[in-house]
């Protein structure tokens, strides 16, 4: 069972979330108790002697190392480069993304070590960001078959209600559907795979989307196995005690996500 694979720990008497399939690597998706402490800070919990890489944050696909972190100019309101995914290029960095409702992924090889950690939106999914992501760790010599990947707390398909265009857009990101020419062949897709990734609405002009089931359909079309990703079983929207939603409070406060490249 997917639960199996979560356990909680804690720091400074607080808790995170840490998954089994990582257990390779210091890593952790903590929680709104945290608040407002930044990667900075939260790296010391998991490696004294690593460093924190993180970025500002735009729903898009860009993927950054610490080398082009450092070097790329600001975006205009930040004090780091837009992208919304921080891939490692060598040992003790520590990749961090923000989420409040999207969706954390953090992915290890098993191999060399090497890690990321990608902020997947609806935006950033329907853009393929994480299969980009996993596309630059094969370009940099990992073999697919040593990925290991954890999508952390994000709000779940059951309670997210978008606009049908919203969800047909994420949908399309998938192969599988760009295959089919007609959109009724599409959402008929998309609406009656096993798990579906889009759900009905009370609301006739709405529809529920599963922004994690749409990331994991995407990594299942390249190839990656059942047993090489884990989905924590938390909704953001519906565990308050834990996780900060934006789609709650629409305030803006985040839970930070990180590993430990080793």
């Amino acid at each position: 069972m997917q639960a199996d694979l979560w356990f909680w720990q804690e720091a400074e008497g607080l808790p995170y979330l840490s998954c089994h399939l990582l257990a390779a690597w210091q890593h952790g998706f903590f929680t709104r108790e945290f608040y407002p402490q930044l990667p900075s800070v939260l790296v010391n919990y998991l490696d004294s002697q690593a460093q924190a890489f993180r970025v500002k944050q735009v729903h898009g696909d860009r993927i950054l190392t610490p080398t082009e972190i450092a070097q790329l100019p600001p975006a205009s309101d930040s004090q780091y480069p837009p992208a919304d995914a921080v891939i490692s290029e060598a040992p003790l960095q520590g990749a961090w993304v923000a989420s409040a409702d999207c969706t954390p992924v953090l992915i290890g090889d098993i191999k060399t070590g090497q890690v990321a950690a990608i902020h997947a939106g609806w935006r950033g999914t329907a853009a393929r960001i994480v299969p980009k992501t996993v596309e630059k760790f094969q370009q940099a010599g990992s073999d697919l078959a040593n990925l290991r990947i954890a999508m952390g707390p994000a709000i779940a398909g059951e309670v997210y209600q978008v606009d049908p265009p919203v969800a047909l857009k994420v949908g399309q990101s998938l192969t599988t559907v760009q295959q089919l020419a007609e959109l009724d062949a599409q959402w008929d897709y998309l609406y009656h795979l096993p798990n579906p990734p889009v759900l009905p609405d009370p609301e006739p002009d709405k529809c529920r989307l599963d922004v994690r089931r749409i990331n994991a359909l995407q990594l299942e079309e390249l190839g990656i196995q059942a047993d090489q990703l884990a989905i924590a079983p938390y909704c953001t929207f519906q565990t308050p005690q834990h996780f900060f939603s934006y789609r709650r409070t629409h305030t803006k406060e985040v839970q930070w996500s990180g590993i430990v490249s080793r």
